[in-house]
């Protein structure tokens, strides 16, 4: 499996215009070498290099292997579409291989720049040291919020499969981000309402400040997501594992354009993450051996897992759950992610039409 090990480089002031200058010169590069392949209707590296390798060295004074990984992330974006002239950011990412990188310790790197080597500190947590020695390969030198990083994509075996017993069935939700089988709910920072609020304050603004600060407030709030994403599956992860389960997970793409809600709760329903806790469970799950497996969403929400009876009117509030038919009163979260566990079991209530498994 592949994982992303990030890195913090902690340039100075002096040596931080000096890795901008850098990422804005190979950017151009990369814009330039884009241009030379769309319009000779080429996409490869080879056709490229050959039309504009020299040029690149020429007119940007990049080294030999900077020129050509520049016309590599021209290459790259065109696999991606070659109907579109792709233009990069000045400081967009720089891509680094073993010939223009190279780690000086566990503490040091030293990176090729428009003004020749220069070795930095890095700094990076517990995580990553324990996966540093597989950091081989392409680094991709990143730019963002004022602090660079160094991106490694790591291969990493997969856990030996643990016998399993069970299933904990995990239920996504908006107001709690998931409840499992277990009953262990982990609310959610619910931000879109004060992030529309704040976005309509500042529009009537015209000024760079102005135009900034709700682009701070989406990072803010997507780092904040981020880090709960990744806490709750690591607890997740770590429950199964100590209990010999595999996790079942309700497939929610795509969820959000086949239901519907009212006005007052669209920007609430819009800004919902529905599958982002996925990744992350499924990646941590991966090295400790514990299997996934994507259940059927439908009707989780509005079947009591006590009788199986199907019912909207069972769900009488966000956390109210009575049954109609067997009078099972409990919270509806928790009822909504045993219905899962039970799926994955093959032990569902519900009808067999009505019940998908996959993996």
């Amino acid at each position: 499996m592949k994982l992303t090990l990030q890195v913090q480089v902690l340039p100075d002031a002096e040596r931080t215009e000096t890795l901008l200058a850098t990422m804005e010169r190979f950017n151009a590069a990369a814009n330039f070498a884009a241009e030379v392949g769309f319009e000779a209707g080429v996409f490869s590296q080879p056709s490229i290099h050959e039309r504009c390798y020299k040029e690149i060295r020429e007119r940007f004074g990049l080294s030999a292997q900077m020129a050509v990984r520049a016309i590599g992330k021209a290459v790259e974006a065109f696999k991606r579409d070659k109907a579109i002239r792709p233009e990069f950011r000045p400081r967009g990412a720089v891509t680094y291989d073993q010939r223009i990188l190279s780690f000086k310790g566990l503490d040091k790197v030293s990176l090729w720049t428009v003004t020749g080597r220069m070795i930095l500190p890095i700094a990076f947590g517990e995580y990553q040291g324990e996966r540093f020695d597989r950091m081989k390969g392409q680094v991709d030198l990143v730019y963002r919020d004022g602090r660079f990083y160094l991106y490694a994509t790591i291969a990493m075996p997969e856990g030996a499969p643990i016998e399993i017993k069970d299933f904990l069935g995990v239920d996504p939700g908006i107001v709690d981000i998931a409840t499992t089988s277990d009953g262990t709910t982990r609310s959610g920072v619910e931000e879109v309402r004060r992030h529309l609020k704040s976005r309509r304050r500042y529009q009537g603004e015209r000024t760079g400040g102005a135009r900034e600060a709700p682009r701070r407030r989406r990072r803010r709030g997507a780092r904040s997501r981020r880090h709960q994403d990744h806490v709750l599956s690591k607890a997740i992860v770590a429950t199964a594992k100590g209990t010999g389960r595999g996790i079942a997970l309700e497939g929610l793409q795509g969820i959000r354009d086949r239901t519907t809600v009212r006005a007052k709760r669209r920007a609430r329903h819009a800004g919902w993450a529905s599958s982002q806790p996925r990744p992350p469970v499924e990646y941590k799950a991966k090295p400790a051996g514990v299997p996934v497996v994507s259940v059927d969403p439908r009707n989780t929400s509005r079947t009591c897992n006590a009788c199986g009876h199907r019912d909207q009117a069972d769900r009488r509030s966000q956390s109210g759950f009575v049954c109609r038919q067997c009078h099972h009163a409990t919270n509806a979260d928790p009822n909504a992610a045993r219905d899962p566990r039970d799926r994955a079991r093959g032990t569902s209530k519900m009808p067999p039409e009505l019940v998908g498994l996959r993996a």
